[in-house]
This record gives structure tokens, sequence and C-alpha cells, in this order.
């Protein structure tokens, strides 16, 4: 991750009304645009496979979609389990997250995409960075989906950390101001209850619980509450503090400021998102 810059003072961005979705399809558009090509697709093409780590067939690389025109079939286990329309993103759990496809994509007609590399996303990021937010939502949505399906994860506990200790090092230089401290067994967000925040863990470990069944523990570098800069709704687990712990409390205007200055760390939150979506969908990590 590369050093932020907040030396420059920040411009106040005006709070933005609650949504149940933020999904924008001009927005992504336009950010797909701004850094890919438009690629045509025959009819019954893999555009990529199931388990496979990002595409050799068509597009060569690990690349998130944007559909113009046509349908596009996903399919996990030899069913059919969705089909993208025009203006739906799709493929980018995989290609953040660097994580095995969890589905095929086929063209079920003729099709034309816009793809996006890690490069071109980075320098897309760059110019939006409330795309970010956007993919958020999206995974955040999955999740939701998936625990209103019934128990997180299978009963297996994950261990999750997202920014290695020279990154969470610049973070926590970076945002010294926004460091808070808590005693063990602390209760630090409340499943149920509103949130504003995003937590970072500098020191310490933390225990994520759902429905008061454990479902994760979180050490320095990992990260917690990150849905309420999203969807502003309502917390979807419990974090107590497991041990003394110090976290940087992050707020949406500064996560954006952060995603602006380092586009590593939008990646890096996002694939964080990405296998927590999976993990609770599938208990796999």
């Amino acid at each position: 991750m590369s050093e932020l810059d907040f030396t420059r003072p920040q411009e106040p961005r005006p709070r933005q009304p609650a949504k149940a979705s933020i999904y924008d399809p001009a927005m992504a558009m336009e950010f797909f645009g701004s850094a890919g090509k438009t690629e045509t697709v025959a009819q019954g093409t893999t555009l990529f496979a199931e388990n496979e780590k990002g595409s050799r067939l068509l597009l060569k690389s690990d690349k998130m979609y944007l559909l113009l025109d046509g349908e596009v079939s996903l399919s996990a286990n030899g069913k059919v389990i969705a089909t993208v329309k025009k203006g739906e993103v799709f493929g980018e759990m995989a290609s953040i997250s660097q994580m095995p496809r969890s589905a095929s994509a086929v063209a079920k007609v003729p099709c034309r995409v816009i793809a996006l590399d890690e490069g071109q996303f980075q320098a897309a990021l760059r110019k939006r960075p409330e795309f970010a937010l956007m993919l958020m939502s999206i995974m955040i949505g999955r999740i939701r989906e998936a625990l209103g399906r019934g128990s997180p994860a299978g009963g297996k506990i994950r261990e999750s950390a997202v920014f290695d200790k020279s990154s969470l090092a610049i973070l926590a230089r970076a945002l010294a101001q926004t460091m808070v401290r808590h005693e063990r067994n602390k209760t630090v967000v409340t499943e149920g209850q509103a949130g504003v925040l995003m937590y970072v863990v500098v020191d310490g470990k933390l225990a994520v619980s759902i429905k008061g069944k454990i479902v994760e523990r979180i050490g320095p570098g990992g990260v917690f509450g990150e849905m309420a800069l999203v969807d502003r709704t309502p917390r979807l687990a419990t974090v107590v503090s497991e041990t003394d712990c110090g976290l940087l409390a992050i707020g949406r205007n500064t996560f954006l400021d952060l995603v602006k200055a380092s586009p590593d760390f939008a990646t890096s939150l996002l694939g964080a998102v990405g296998e927590r979506a999976r993990f609770t969908a599938t208990g796999q990590k």
C-alpha cells in the first residue's frame, strides 16, 4: 500500500440518504468505460469456469465484467443459479479476492461486455472511488441473503486479516487521530443496532458472532463494521474484544479519502468483503 497523504484539507462531502441498494447502472457504465474497452462475445462462449483461477478462455486473466447487451448464464455444480442482465456486473468476487471462481459464466446469446483487469480496475477506482461502495453493496446483499437462508458458515470459525504489517503501519500513522482503545470483554458493535463506522484492528483480538454464534476471530490487520459505510442498515453481527485492543474508527468520508489516496486500500477491503460473503454462504475460505 502506498503512503497516504492527508496533509491537504479535505472538502466535506454531502451526506447521502440511506438506500436499500446503491447499485447504479449508469455509474457502473461510467466506471467500466473509463478504463476498459467493449468486447463482443459469441453465443455459447464461456467467459470463465467454476473453480478456475481467472479465465484462460476468453480474456486471459482475472477480470470482472459489465454486461452491455445480451444475457449471461451463471451456473454452479451443473445447475443454473442466476442470469446476468444488461447493465449488471458479474465476476467481481473472484477478480477482487483472487479466489477461484464460484460459478461458470456462459453467453446465452451474442453479448457485448466491458472487462477490467486489476490495473484497469485500480485506474478506474482513482476516478470514481464511490464505485467501491457500490461493489461492496452487491457483496453485502449476498451476505444478507445467505444469512436469511439459515445459520452462518456451517459452524466453522474464520480467522481473518486484511492488511499486512506494512499496510497496517501506514494506516495507523495516517489515521492516528481516529485510534480508540477498548479493554478486554468490551462489546464494540452490537447486532441489530445502527452503525456509522468501520474498524481496523491495530492490536488485540476480537470475536465476531451472529445470532449468538462465533463465526470469525479478527486480529491485527483485520476489519469489521464495514457494512455500515455502505447500506446504513442495522449491524449484522456483534463484535466483542477478547483482549485489550486498539482500533482505527473510520467513517464514510474518510473511507472515500483513503480510496482516492490508495486504491490498494479499497481493493484489499473489497477482497475481504468478498471472502466474507463467500464464507457466510458456503463456509469456505
